[in-house]
């Protein structure tokens, strides 16, 4: 027998803590009971998020909340900036395309990231445009985007900054209040360690007074009416009751070990990690600032990385995960976000030793262990 290990970048691992408490006997959603869980729920996530605004959760995936964001904000015929470079940018474009807005295509390689300055660029070349879309983490090349500095140049124009953040909130800071962010995303999958199911939006003012002239199509999605029932402690249509059950328990775990810990966590597992495939002579994806949440790596030279991704499950019950759209072939993730912790990590790349032995590599056993404990040995 082999124990299954979960090392892909979302879904994320569970809790027993958070599994038990879902495990517990359905509630119906308009009931007392259910008020009282949902307002805990209600201002653990404004402490998550950082912000004073409403955060308004909803039955889906992440991408629904990306919808959900842009559909209540934005109007037929508008101009919009698509921070993109990588597989998650390319969906803001996507569906930028599928409601027919005007686009302004900020990319760079896979890999890198756009400077604030084209950002700022482009914002004074179109003074018409209506929103900037980017992802603060890129999970698909292992780059952290620097929504800081784009939130910095949106402030003084009409533009709002809209950031997917379903693979970085409560995983890297994101003080959307404090760094003036317009809307902030994510999902329940990831670094809020529950199954997927959950979206969530949450909107400063600037956005919603963009919402009151919205004018693209939404009904399920209707933020503005999601509001009015959110107000009352109340849900407007059948929520995820079980996740948010386990919600308020994953909160209650976050918050347990402090935000400012739970950044410093995962800040250890990626150095760690990114240390020891280096030990290994691999070379990481991440060209601009790497993620806290995965380490995206090179396959070595002539080696399909899907024979990696496939050496980890069939040989030692590892879930990775491989690259996305033009990389497929070229790279591996190793998530490590959530509920994760040091020796996950020395698992996940001693398995990658044996993985590359067993593809004909040459490897020094032990040197990405030994690499990631130097790491793990700081004292801060």
């Amino acid at each position: 027998m082999k124990k299954y290990q979960l090392m892909a970048p979302g879904p994320t691992p569970v809790p027993s803590e958070v599994l038990l408490a879902m495990a517990q006997p359905i509630i119906h959603h308009r009931t007392p009971q259910y008020e009282r869980l949902f307002g805990d729920v209600r201002a653990g996530l404004k402490r998550l998020f950082q912000t004073s605004a409403d955060v308004l959760p909803l039955a889906c995936s992440g991408t629904g909340a990306m919808e959900a964001a842009f559909v209540n904000t934005l109007s037929a015929g508008d101009t919009v900036v698509v921070v993109r470079a990588g597989k998650f940018g390319d969906r803001w474009l996507e569906m930028a395309t599928a409601y027919g807005l005007d686009i302004i295509d900020l990319t760079a390689p896979f890999g890198h990231s756009v400077p604030a300055e084209r950002l700022a660029e482009a914002l004074k070349a179109h003074p018409n445009v209506k929103a900037v879309l980017t992802q603060h983490s890129e999970s698909s090349t292992g780059v952290l985007h620097d929504v800081r500095s784009y939130a910095a140049v949106t402030r003084g124009h009409d533009a709002i900054l809209i950031v997917d953040a379903v693979s970085s909130l409560g995983i890297a800071d994101l003080p959307m209040d404090a760094w003036g962010i317009d809307v902030v995303l994510s999902g329940s999958q990831k670094g809020l360690m529950l199954p997927p199911g959950l979206g969530f939006c949450a909107l400063n003012d600037k956005a919603w007074a963009k919402a009151r002239t919205s004018t693209l199509p939404k009904f399920y999605f209707n933020l503005a009416e999601e509001r009015k029932f959110l107000m009352r402690n109340e849900v407007r249509f059948t929520p995820a009751v079980s996740i948010i059950v386990g919600l308020r328990e994953a909160i209650r775990m976050i918050e347990a070990e402090g935000l400012a810990n739970v950044f410093k966590r995962h800040d250890r597992l990626a150095r760690a990690t990114r240390a020891g495939v280096e030990a290994l002579g691999l070379e990481l994806f991440a060209k601009a600032t790497p993620s806290p949440a995965l380490t995206a790596v090179m396959a070595p030279r002539g080696v399909d990385s899907e024979k990696i991704l496939a050496a980890y499950s069939q040989s030692h019950n590892i879930t990775i995960a491989g690259g996305q759209a033009e990389m497929k072939g070229q790279l591996f993730r190793l998530g490590h976000m959530g509920y994760a912790a040091e020796f996950d990590v020395i698992a996940a790349l001693a398995a990658l030793e044996l993985v590359l032995a067993d593809l004909g590599q040459p490897v020094d056993f032990g040197g990405s262990v030994r690499a990631a404990q130097k790491i793990f040995a700081e004292k801060s």
